[in-house]
C-alpha cells in the first residue's frame, strides 16, 4: 500500500487515538510553515515523529500501557523544552486570552492564575534545589485546581460527551489495565478533554 499507509496502520496498532495523530500532525505543520521559503508536498510518514511524540506524552500522562506493535513508527528524537520562565511567560499569555472569553466563568478561573504566575515568573530563573521543587509542585496543583474548575463549568449533557470521548481513546488499553487503573486514567482522560474543550493550557512543568 506504501509508506504512508503502513504508517498509520503502525499507529493504528500501537493504539494511537486520531485526537493524538491529529495533535502530532498539527505539531509538524507548525514548524514547518515557521520555516517559510519554499513549499513542497508533506507525506504523513513525515509526522511519525510528532504523533510519536504527542502519543508518548498522552500515555505518560494518563498512565496507560504499550501496546506491542510491528509498525513502522521509530522512536522520536528527544527535543530539550522552554525553560521554566520561558513555559510560565507562554501559560500566562494564553490564560490572559481567556480573560475576553464570552464565559464569565472562565475568565474568573483565568485571574488568580494570572496573578500568581506572574509572581512567580519574577523568581524561576534562578530557583535550584528544593525552591524549585516546590515551586513545581504548586504549578501542578495550580494546574489541578483550574481543570477542576473548569470541568465543573461543563453541563451534564458535555460532560458525559466527554467521558465517552475518553472511553473511545482508551478502548484499546482497557483489557490491558486493572479497573482501579483504568479509573485513574479516564478521570486524567476526561480532564484532558475538558483542558481541550476550554483552550487551557497546561501549567505543570515537567522539566
Amino acid at each position: 500500500m506504501g509508506p504512508s499507509f503502513d504508517c498509520v496502520r503502525g499507529w493504528a496498532a500501537q493504539g494511537v487515538p486520531l485526537s493524538i495523530a491529529c495533535l502530532g500532525i498539527d505539531r509538524y505543520f507548525e514548524r514547518y510553515y515557521a520555516k517559510g521559503g519554499r513549499r513542497r508536498p508533506v507525506r504523513v510518514e513525515f509526522c511519525d515523529a510528532d504523533v510519536m511524540d504527542a502519543f508518548d506524552g498522552w500515555r505518560h500522562a494518563l498512565g496507560v500501557p504499550e501496546v506491542a506493535a510491528g509498525g513502522p513508527s521509530g522512536t522520536p528524537a528527544a527535543r530539550r523544552g522552554p525553560s521554566l520562565g520561558a513555559h510560565l511567560a507562554r501559560t500566562i499569555a494564553r490564560l490572559s486570552v481567556l480573560r475576553s472569553s464570552t464565559s464569565p466563568g472562565l475568565a474568573a478561573l483565568a485571574d488568580p492564575v494570572i496573578a500568581e504566575l506572574d509572581a512567580l515568573q519574577g523568581t524561576a530563573s534562578g530557583l535550584r534545589g528544593e525552591a524549585r521543587n516546590a515551586v513545581l509542585t504548586r504549578l501542578a496543583a495550580i494546574d489541578a485546581a483550574l481543570t477542576t474548575g473548569a470541568r465543573q463549568l461543563c453541563d451534564a449533557d458535555t460532560l458525559a460527551a466527554l467521558e465517552r470521548a475518553a472511553d473511545d481513546e482508551l478502548a484499546i488499553f482497557r483489557a490491558r489495565m486493572p479497573p482501579p487503573v483504568y479509573a485513574e486514567a479516564r478521570v486524567r482522560a476526561v480532564d484532558r478533554l475538558v483542558r481541550q474543550r476550554f483552550e487551557l493550557p497546561v501549567i505543570a512543568f515537567d522539566a
